[in-house]
């Protein structure tokens, strides 16, 4: 699927998904979120901690980047490699980005080995994806201009004919708009923006 993602693109989770898994008594409550950031990373990380602060551990991994290419996978206390690098190898098969999963584990009184570890936080991932939904985004630019009301008409048919969102406008006797457009219509949006006369280009 992701060679078939157009290049400003990139494939994401709708919204939140939890549920449990058990093995050997051990429980595993696994979350995913869609983050943009670190601080919501850290965000939901507090929430869960503050309320499963009796679990043993709270592992997780999340990517962030249109790219993927600011990623971190945590143990926290589990064996190396049985916890977090599971639970980021799910975020990666299914090619997601803005995309933290965490898992709580209460220990059930049976170790599980390493194999079971690995199996367990990489069934509890996968899990909590397929309780979600994956959707594609766009990664977005914005451009804020300045121009007389008589050219109004110019830069209207501009946003029509290239489905631009307009986030903010000042209509006085001169005008300014904040447009928001895909990233892959950049050099079109402001070529035919530079063309329209006596408007002003005040950030992109």
């Amino acid at each position: 699927m992701e060679d078939q993602l157009a290049s400003d693109t990139f494939l994401t989770l709708a919204g939140e998904s939890n549920g449990l898994f058990k093995d050997r008594n051990s429980k595993f409550l696994y979350y995913a979120f869609p983050v943009r950031s670190e601080e919501e990373v850290k965000e939901r990380q507090a929430e869960l901690k503050k309320k499963y602060y009796d679990a043993r551990h709270h592992c997780y991994a999340f990517v962030i980047g249109r790219d993927g290419d600011f990623f971190r996978a945590s143990d926290d206390g589990e064996p190396n490699h049985t916890a977090g690098d599971p639970i980021l190898g799910q975020i990666r098969s299914h090619n997601l980005t803005n995309t933290l999963i965490i898992v709580v584990r209460y220990f059930g009184g049976t170790k599980l080995g390493v194999s079971g570890l690995i199996n367990a936080y990489k069934t509890s991932a996968s899990m909590a994806i397929e309780e979600n939904e994956i959707i594609e985004e766009q990664v977005k630019e914005r451009v804020s201009i300045h121009f007389p009301y008589p050219v109004m008409n110019d830069v209207m048919k501009l946003v029509k004919q290239y489905e631009l969102e307009i986030l903010d406008q000042e209509m006085t006797l001169d005008c300014k708009m904040t447009l928001e457009f895909r990233e892959k219509l950049k050099e079109t949006v402001l070529e035919t923006l530079e063309d329209i006369q006596d408007l002003r280009i005040l950030e992109s």
